[in-house]
C-alpha cells in the first residue's frame, strides 16, 4: 500500500452489461464457487482474476467519482464497476475516487473471492471526505452479479458506530484476509480521524467474520504501542496475513522528529478488551537489530507488505515477513533516497530484523541511490510456497521508486526493483523503468512505483500516469524475468477485452 509522493498529496457510473458490449461483464463461471480464499478470484472457478482501479476516473459525467476494471482469468470477460453499478450501493459524485484502496477475501465463505473498495473522499452527507468503504460480492456469473453489496460507513447507526467527520478519509487503507482459525477478516483504516490526540491521529476498524462483528481500535486502545498524537495517521497504510496484520503509522513523532513514522502488529482475534490483540509497536530506534535510527520526515510505515513465513526450526508458516518502506530516509547526504526495512514476526511475538535497511546503495544492487528518488514509497512481497520453508527462490520483494530519473532528463519517471527477500539483496536484484524493461516511453512524472501488486506468477506495476493522453497501463512481470523482459501480461484500456476510456488505469491493483 503506498500513498504520497512528491507532487501528489497524502491527507492531501459505468452499468456491468452482457459479454462483448462496452463495459463487459464475466461469462458464467461453473455451477458453484470453488476458488475463494486462493487468491482474486471472483467468480469461484479457481483461477486468478486481476481487479485494476482508476480513482480518477470520470463515470456518467461525474469527474473523478472511480471506477474498477476487474479482468476474469482465463478470457472470461471483463467487469467494470462503480457506484453506479447494479448491486454497488450508494452512486457516482465527483471527487469520489472510488476504487483508492482495494483489497480481496471471502467474505461470506461461499467460495467466490469478494473485492473491497475504499472511496476515502466520498462525502457522508454533508460532511465532507468522510469516506466510505464497501465489499462488492463474488459469484459464479462474475463481481457484483449476486447479492447486493455490503457497505461500511461511520454513524450512529452505522455499521462502523461513531460519527463521521471532515477529512476522516475512512477506506483510505484497507487489507483482509482469513485467520488460521478460518474466520474472514478485514481492517479498514480512517488515518485523517481526529481523537483526543489531536488532528489526524488515525483510527481503524476491525471487522470480522460472516457476521462483520465490528472492534474500534486506536492508539488510546489498551496495549496498543505508542499514545496518540497530531498527525500521527495511524492507520495510513495496512497489510495482512492469517496470523498478523500490520498499521502503518508514518506521522509517529519519534524523540521529537515528527513523521519519523511507525508499525503496530495485531493478531487477528478478540482479546479480553474486545479489540485484535496487540502484539507490538516499534521504530527506527525501537527495532532490535536496526542499523539506521528515526529520523524526522523519514515516514517509516508509508508502506506496508507482509506474507507467511517458516523457517528451517519450524514445521509451519507461523511467523510472517513484513516489509515496511521508508521513502523518507536519507541515505548518507542523499535526502529523500528511501529504504525498506525486512522484519519477521516471530511466533513467539519477538521481531527480527532480516536485512538491515536495505537502499539502493547496498553490495551489488542495480543503481545508485539518488536524493528524491522515494525508494520505498510501495512495497509488494511474495511468498510462493507458503509452507516451506522461505527462500531466496520463493519470497520476493519488490519496491517502487517513483522519484527515480536518468540524469535530470525525465524528472520522476520511476522504476521497480526486485529483490530476494531472504537472500542478499544484491544476489539477484532486477531493475525496471521506464524505456527500459517497462515498454513505455519515458516522460516527466510518471511515478512509476507507486502502484505493485505481488501474484504468485510475478509482480503487476500500475503505470498510470504515462505521458499526453493515455489512460494509464499494468504490465505484469514473472519474477524471475530478466529487466529487459516483455511483460507477461499487459492490461490497457482500448484494448481487447478491456474497454477503453479511463484517467489514471492502474492507480491500485489487486
Amino acid at each position: 500500500m503506498r500513498r504520497w509522493i512528491a507532487g501528489l498529496t497524502m491527507l492531501g457510473c459505468v452499468a456491468i452489461s452482457a459479454p462483448g458490449l462496452e463495459g463487459g461483464s464475466a461469462m458464467a463461471a461453473e455451477a458453484a464457487c470453488s476458488g475463494g480464499g486462493t487468491g482474486s478470484d471472483y467468480n469461484g472457478d479457481g483461477i486468478r482474476d486481476t481487479a485494476i482501479a482508476d480513482p480518477e476516473a470520470t463515470v456518467e459525467d461525474k469527474a473523478r467519482a472511480g471506477q474498477v476494471t476487474v479482468v476474469h482469468g482465463g478470457g472470461k470477460g471483463v467487469t467494470v464497476v462503480s457506484q453506479n453499478s447494479a448491486n454497488v450501493a450508494d452512486s457516482a459524485e465527483a471527487g469520489d475516487r472510488f476504487g483508492y484502496s482495494l483489497a480481496t477475501y471471502d467474505a461470506d465463505q461461499d467460495g467466490c473471492d469478494d473485492l473491497v473498495v475504499g472511496t476515502p473522499y466520498e462525502d457522508v452527507g454533508t460532511v465532507r471526505d468522510g469516506g466510505y468503504l464497501q465489499i462488492i460480492y463474488g459469484s459464479t456469473t462474475g463481481i457484483g452479479q449476486g447479492k447486493a453489496s455490503k457497505a461500511f460507513v461511520q454513524g450512529a447507526d452505522q455499521p462502523l458506530g461513531g460519527a463521521a467527520e471532515a477529512g476522516d478519509l475512512l477506506g483510505y487503507a484497507v487489507a483482509s484476509g482469513t485467520s488460521s482459525t478460518g474466520i474472514p477478516y478485514m481492517v479498514i483504516g480512517a488515518p485523517g480521524e481526529d481523537g483526543v490526540g489531536g488532528m489526524d491521529v488515525g483510527f481503524l476498524h476491525y471487522v470480522s467474520g460472516t457476521s462483520y462483528q465490528v472492534a474500534n481500535v486506536s492508539q488510546e486502545s489498551l496495549g496498543v504501542w505508542e499514545d496518540a498524537e497530531p498527525q500521527d495517521r495511524f492507520g495510513a497504510s495496512l497489510a495482512a496475513t492469517d496470523r498478523y496484520f500490520t498499521v502503518g503509522v508514518p506521522g509517529e513523532s519519534v524523540e521529537g522528529k515528527t513523521f519519523a513514522g511507525g508499525v503496530s502488529v495485531f493478531k487477528p482475534s478478540l482479546n479480553t478488551e474486545g479489540i485484535p490483540a496487540p502484539v507490538f509497536g516499534f521504530s527506527q530506534t525501537r527495532a532490535p537489530g536496526s542499523d539506521a535510527s528515526a529520523e524526522a520526515a523519514d515516514r517509516f510505515g508509508t508502506s506496508l507488505a507482509m506474507v507467511a513465513n517458516r523457517t528451517a526450526a519450524e514445521t509451519a508458516p507461523t511467523g510472517a515477513l513484513l516489509a515496511v518502506g521508508v521513502p523518507g530516509e536519507d541515505v548518507g547526504d542523499l535526502v529523500d533516497a528511501g529504504g525498506v526495512a525486512l522484519y519477521r514476526v516471530n511466533p513467539n511475538s519477538t521481531l527480527t530484523t532480516v536485512n538491515g535497511l536495505l537502499d539502493q546503495d547496498f553490495t551489488d544492487v542495480a543503481g545508485a541511490a539518488a536524493p528524491g528518488d522515494f525508494f520505498g514509497q510501495d512495497v509488494a512481497l511474495v511468498n510462493t510456497a507458503p509452507t516451506q520453508v522461505s527462500s531466496a527462490t520463493t519470497v520476493k520483494l519488490a519496491v517502487g521508486v517513483p522519484g527515480n530519473e536518468s540524469s535530470g532528463e525525465h524528472l520522476d519517471k520511476g522504476g521497480v526493483q526486485v529483490f530476494p527477500a531472504v537472500a542478499a539483496a544484491g544476489a539477484s536484484d532486477v531493475w525496471r523503468e521506464p524505456g527500459d524493461g517497462i515498454p513505455v516511453d519515458p516522460a516527466h512524472q510518471m511515478f512509476v512505483g507507486t502502484s505493485l501488486a505481488a501474484t504468485p506468477a510475478g509482480v503487476l506495476v500500475g503505470v498510470a500516469y504515462e505521458s499526453g493522453q493515455a489512460p494509464g497501463t499494468v504490465y505484469g512481470f514473472g519474477w524471475t524475468a530478466a529487466g529487459d523482459a516483455a511483460p507477461s501480461q499487459t492490461f490497457k484500456p482500448g484494448e481487447a477485452p478491456i474497454p477503453a476510456g479511463g484517467v489514471a488505469f492502474g492507480a491500485e491493483i489487486r
